[in-house]
């Protein structure tokens, strides 16, 4: 058993039940005309909803015919049926704030890949079947996990069959922006309620009965409650990385924004802020007098999207039709006047044959074949027993159909057309118009009379895309790989990182050699728009018979747009087919060549290298030259190096051979006793003598260099810092 209702739920409850009575004194007239609009426009000839509950009982008591010809359902089919043709498309447009254009084409293909996820087409044509024929439709928002193994969310677009299930506030807008509050109910039997609510049923029991239905004897009703409620909060400009600023409500603000936000406010720097509105949109389940469930939606308004056909407050009191409310008198007089032309038509005599009994006596089988066999001559007694002549038998006159009624019935018809802006034309009816262009012009013609339902219908898609721009960002609020669809019906994924700077940037997966597409649908500020026009499969076609015109008239174009020719044909293979005729034909014409300007710069950049090279090779050679000048140098220098120490080694060893004269002249004269004194003195000088051969080497002198600091050494003649 669920605990005692607290005084907030009670209050919550006291607030739906007031605006459930309001909404109904606010829409009671309306609702009961929407009624009786949908039963004219599917009456048929069994349930006879187009006759007049009066005129019906007295027309059975008295026998009469009451044919229903629902010319009605015509009009009204064609009007659903161009907006099936025509379905508007969502279109998503960058408006600022590091919004791109890019990241517009892929919140323009997650809108997508949500409407079919959802079979939002089968929603959004279900409310415009109610809206042309009584007035009002309605589609609605919901989230829900995506499986039953995770906690991600998905958003989905749900029906709602029944448009007098739902009660909204009194609203100045169309698409239903500016309700407050809004209810979808269901009245369920109290069986079916215990069955469905065990632990709330015995809450139930003992609760006094509602006079507007909430609580009955009999049932249970179940709502789901919307209310807005109206506040203020902070929006403020965090500066970005371009320089700019992004503006940000104080609860979407994220932690690391908000951690921005505090450091420049200790830095001393000014946070610009100012108080905007703030709307909350609270949802309950509500079960007679007990609040059941309670949470609060992501958006800021109501997820329930009206669909309105005509919509006028007069004397302060709401007026809601649709297209079928125009039609009814003509309806009606259309009938009677069918109905009238076949009673009239049954009240006359349907006899072939008149004439005297004694013409046919004894031919009486032969005169009842009559009307069904072709005999070559009908014969009649044509004297009496007294040889008094006998008349001839005669065929009457034929039923005739009343001309009043004929009319009656032409008028009618044109009534309708009238009523509804829709001439025969418009249903493709051959008329005295005779050329493409008049014939196209009454067909426009007789759409634009019924254009405000199509234009109502694109108004509350723009506003759904509004909504839904406004849901992603809060519903795809972690990282993760969502399905995308492309126009064409193509999906694909992308991943969705919240984190991310850029609303949309690539990053390449190393691992998986593959290009990733990263987005963040909080980066920047998009709008959305609705238009009108045939879905792609069928421009498709058009595209395909268009350009097959073309190649029939100049076959030379297989050569330029054959590939786009066989991609736009729905047939096996047909890819496939375009692929190799892409490849047929060449580079420059399907795009993918060099345009005349860059083939300009290319030639350009060709001479530019050309040119370079011939510097490049200028300079190897003259590298080579001033190389070779500088070894024949250092080869003169060792030359000149060489000669010159062949000379000093001769002078030495001529001035040794002196020296080794005159000490032997010496040495005869010396005592001995002296002479080995002299020679152990100079060999203990020899011995601490340096030699430069032994290592005094210089390493990195040319022979040039060598040569100019006189560091040679005379062992072999070599030049220092050579081997």
């Amino acid at each position: 058993m669920r605990p005692r209702q607290t005084k907030a739920d009670q209050d919550v409850v006291a607030r739906a039940h007031r605006n459930f009575d309001k909404a109904v004194v606010w829409e009671r007239t309306a609702r009961q005309l929407y009624t009786d609009d949908m039963k004219f426009l599917f009456a048929d000839s069994d349930n006879q909803e187009q006759w007049l509950p009066a005129v019906r009982a007295r027309r059975q008591l008295e026998g009469q015919p009451m044919l229903t010809v629902n010319k009605t359902h015509t009009h009204w089919l064609h009007v659903v049926n161009q907006a099936k043709a025509n379905r508007p498309g969502l279109h998503v447009h960058p408006t600022g704030s590091e919004a791109t254009y890019e990241a517009a084409m892929v919140f323009e293909n997650v809108i997508r890949h949500i409407e079919y996820a959802s079979d939002a087409q089968t929603a959004y044509m279900n409310a415009c079947e109610c809206q042309v024929g009584g007035g009002i439709g309605y589609w609605r928002i919901v989230t829900d996990y995506a499986d039953d193994n995770g906690f991600d969310q998905e958003i989905f677009i749900r029906p709602v069959p029944d448009p007098l299930a739902v009660y909204m506030s009194p609203v100045k807008r169309k698409d239903g922006s500016d309700a407050t509050f809004c209810i979808i109910y269901d009245d369920m039997p109290r069986s079916q309620f215990e069955e469905k609510y065990p632990n709330v049923a015995p809450s139930l029991v003992g609760m006094n009965v509602t006079e507007s239905g909430w609580l009955t004897k009999d049932s249970v009703r179940i709502a789901e409650y919307y209310e807005v409620e109206e506040g203020k909060e902070w929006m403020y400009a965090i500066p970005n990385e371009g320089g700019g600023f992004a503006f940000k409500r104080e609860s979407e603000l994220s932690p690391l924004e908000r951690d921005l936000l505090k450091e420049l406010a200790t830095s001393g720097e000014e946070v610009r802020r100012r108080r905007v509105d703030k709307r909350t949109i609270r949802w309950y389940l509500i079960a007679g007098n007990q609040v059941l469930e309670r949470n609060t939606w992501a958006g800021k308004w109501i997820p329930v999207i009206r669909v309105v056909g005509e919509e006028i407050v007069i004397d302060g009191k709401m007026d809601r039709k649709g297209l079928v409310r125009y039609m009814k008198d003509p309806q009606r007089m259309y009938n009677y006047n069918t109905s009238a032309q076949v009673e009239f038509g049954a009240l006359q005599t349907k006899t072939p044959w008149v004439g005297p009994l004694e013409a046919f006596e004894g031919l009486e089988n032969y005169w009842a074949t009559a009307n069904r066999e072709n005999h070559a001559y009908l014969a009649y007694n044509g004297m009496d027993e007294n040889g008094n002549p006998i008349p001839k038998p005669e065929r009457p006159q034929p039923p005739q159909a009343a001309e009043a009624f004929t009319a009656g019935m032409q008028a009618a018809a044109i009534e309708m057309m009238m009523a509804s802006g829709q001439y025969e034309a418009t249903f493709g009816k051959q008329t005295q118009e005779l050329s493409g262009v008049a014939l196209d012009n009454r067909k426009d013609q007789g759409e634009r009379a019924t254009f405000h339902y199509l234009d109502n219908l694109a108004n509350a898609l723009r506003f759904t895309g509004k909504q839904l721009i406004d849901l992603i960002p809060k519903i795809y609020d972690t990282r993760r790989v969502i399905r995308i669809m492309g126009e064409d019906g193509q999906e694909s994924q992308i991943q969705v990182d919240p984190q991310a700077r850029q609303a949309l940037q690539q990053e390449r997966d190393a691992e998986n050699n593959v290009i990733r597409s990263i987005f963040n649908p909080a980066v920047g500020t998009y709008d959305v728009v609705a238009k009108a026009g045939p879905n792609f499969d069928t421009r498709r076609e058009e595209a395909f018979h268009a350009m097959k015109e073309l190649i029939t008239g100049v076959p030379q174009l297989a050569q330029v747009i054959g590939d786009l020719f066989a991609k736009m044909g729905d047939f096996p293979m047909s890819d496939a087919i375009a692929e190799r005729i892409r490849n047929w034909i060449p580079p420059e014409v399907r795009g993918d060549g060099a345009t005349a300007s860059e083939k300009q710069l290319m030639g350009q950049l060709e001479q530019a290298a050309q040119i370079i090279q011939q510097l490049q090779q200028a300079l190897q050679d003259r590298t080579e030259e001033l190389k070779i000048a500088k070894q024949q140098v250092d080869t003169d220098a060792l030359n000149h190096l060489a000669l010159r120490m062949e000379n000093e080694r001769k002078s030495t060893i001529e001035a040794f051979k002196a020296e080794t004269d005159r000490m032997a002249k010496l040495i005869a004269a010396i005592p001995p006793e002296l002479l080995a004194a002299v020679g152990a003195q100079s060999t203990s000088d020899a011995l601490d003598m340096p030699s430069l051969a032994d290592g005094e080497n210089v390493p990195g002198l040319s022979g040039a260099e060598a040569y100019a600091t006189g560091l040679v050494v005379t062992d072999l003649g070599k030049p220092v810092g050579q081997p």
